[in-house]
């Protein structure tokens, strides 16, 4: 489920309603517990939808205007998304949707991108589209229960296939990826109430959201550490948010710290995705390791929150100077000890810690979880004869030419993107042999993204270096992102996400345990 990152003030852009009627106005809410994560605000017309889609907790929204056909489609959108409480420009996105494709003006000029006739644009997460999602199965269904039709997601610029099926005359299920969604809805095909079952989230129609700011990196009400929100600035002049936690009545004065690193993919500080909602792995570490007394700095990634996005040409070598210019932050603080500092990185992060403890001898230590020895290109490889093999089943002739393939379709992209092309290309091992720091090295047994046999590269690829404090812990039945799963597979049988359902969205306690016994141990 590709959650959009979302909050707002009023709706800025023009609304186009046509008929000239008072617009049917609602407020929807999505709840995690007791916790309000997102709110929406929206006004229906027979031939439009606009409104503000809001996420309460970071500061940002998506504005929306959307025309509807007779039978409950998009043919134009328009967006403009504030990443910041703050921004009061935004940037503004136009979508045609023309025929089998759709035009897209992004304020750079005009693009067409593939897609298919009748699909239906999505904001994902909106409950407000989920419920025109709703008006258009019915419209279609022609006494049908079950309407399958594509649904072209703006997030993630393409097309899939939505699934709503009607149960009597005041329920219906959604399934869209690998989120099924269930609905009590009106009548008139209204969103009245809903749950995502497997991400323990609720959907409430209520009145016009009356939005109250919530920090949810703010210390637990029992924590033996502060929660302090920071900017960080790179020497490039980019600015990075995030939350520094620091321990109370620490021994000596000043804490040990670490600065995490966080995987691929836009993240926010607590490593949380708008991909994979919920999971959560760095708070949870951050959590852990202040009730032992050491500090840590999370940052918001390049364009998430209050971050910079910077240019597009960036690369893992960006990333690095991000995470120095942090470690640089850590030594100007009164209260951390500038000698007592590492680095805890996850996947991508995995590769870019080593990067920094090559150029920086005074760093104590350095976690890698899920970390990888090998290039870029072999890892992806690796994932892709996982899919074929383990999720698609492919075999012979069909299989070899399908590896071919889509090897041609990495190479094509890591021509265009300098990120992936970056990610191809470097080699970890050659930089791992010239780390003198500590390392401690995770990996989940389970683990379908980085194959677990990159844990002993890994550890040869430092130790042929000279480095002789290096550990490695490996963890049954955990996952790349080092949850329980005995079977770490990031599909699930019908070729869709599966991490998202798992019965628990919390790092393991071992693992959690060992990071911090080891960094306990090296900040001594």
């Amino acid at each position: 489920m590709n959650m959009i990152r979302s909050l707002c003030a009023a709706a800025v852009l023009p609304a186009c309603l046509g008929a000239q009627q008072a617009p049917e106005r609602a407020g929807f809410y999505l709840l995690m517990g007791k916790d309000t994560l997102y709110a929406e605000r929206s006004a229906r017309t027979p031939t439009t939808l606009d409104g503000d889609f809001i996420d309460i907790a970071h500061g940002s929204h998506v504005a929306y205007v959307a025309t509807l056909t007779p039978a409950g489609l998009i043919s134009r959108l328009e967006t403009r998304v504030f990443t910041t409480s703050g921004d009061t420009v935004g940037r503004k996105a136009t979508l045609t949707f023309d025929g089998d494709s759709v035009r897209t003006d992004l304020g750079a000029g005009p693009a067409r991108i593939q897609s298919a006739n009748g699909a239906l644009a999505m904001l994902n997460a909106s409950p407000a589209f989920m419920e025109q999602a709703l008006i258009h199965a019915r419209a279609i269904a022609n006494g049908r229960s079950t309407v399958t039709f594509l649904a072209f997601v703006v997030q993630a610029g393409q097309a899939a296939p939505l699934t709503v099926t009607f149960v009597g005359s005041d329920s219906a299920n959604i399934e869209l990826g690998s989120v099924t969604l269930g609905f009590a809805v009106s009548p008139a095909n209204r969103l009245l109430h809903g749950e995502v079952a497997a991400q323990h989230l609720t959907i409430v129609r209520g009145g016009e959201p009356h939005v109250v700011a919530m920090n949810r990196y703010r210390a637990p009400p029992d924590a033996p550490y502060t929660a302090e929100d920071v900017e960080v600035r790179t020497p490039a002049g980019l600015r990075f948010t995030g939350t520094l936690t620091i321990p109370r009545g620490r021994v000596g004065g000043r804490a040990p710290a670490i600065v995490t690193i966080t995987g691929s993919g836009p993240e926010d500080r607590d490593e949380e995705s708008a991909l994979l909602p919920g999971i959560r792995p760095f708070a949870e570490l951050a959590d852990t390791l202040g009730r032992r007394g050491i500090a840590v700095l999370r940052l918001d990634d390049r364009g998430v929150n209050g971050s910079d996005a910077g240019p597009r040409t960036v690369t893992t070598a960006d990333f690095a100077d991000d995470i120095r210019a942090g470690v640089a932050y850590l030594r100007t603080r009164p209260e951390i000890d500038g000698a007592r500092i590492g680095l805890v990185g996850h996947s991508e992060g995995g590769v870019i810690a080593p990067m920094i403890a090559a150029t920086d001898p005074q760093l104590r230590a350095i976690v890698l979880m899920a970390g990888s020895a090998s290039t870029g290109r072999e890892i992806v490889r690796e994932q892709n004869r996982y899919v074929i093999d383990s999720v698609q089943h492919l075999r012979g002739h069909v299989r070899d030419s399908t590896l071919a393939w889509a090897e041609h379709v990495a190479d094509s992209t890591a021509a265009r993107v300098p990120w992936m092309q970056y990610f191809f290309d470097y080699d970890p091992a050659v930089t791992a042999r010239r780390v003198k720091t500590p390392v401690l090295i995770l990996q989940g047994e389970t683990d379908t993204q980085v194959p677990p046999s990159e844990a002993a590269k890994l550890a040869n690829a430092f130790r042929s270096g000279g480095n002789t404090r290096v550990t490695v812990r490996t963890f049954p039945e955990t996952n790349h992102l080092f949850l329980a799963d005995p079977s770490g597979a990031f599909y699930d049988a019908n070729g869709k996400l599966r991490y998202g359902t798992l019965p628990s969205l919390h790092v393991r306690k071992e693992v959690l345990g060992a990071i911090a016994d080891w960094l306990s141990a090296q900040f001594q």
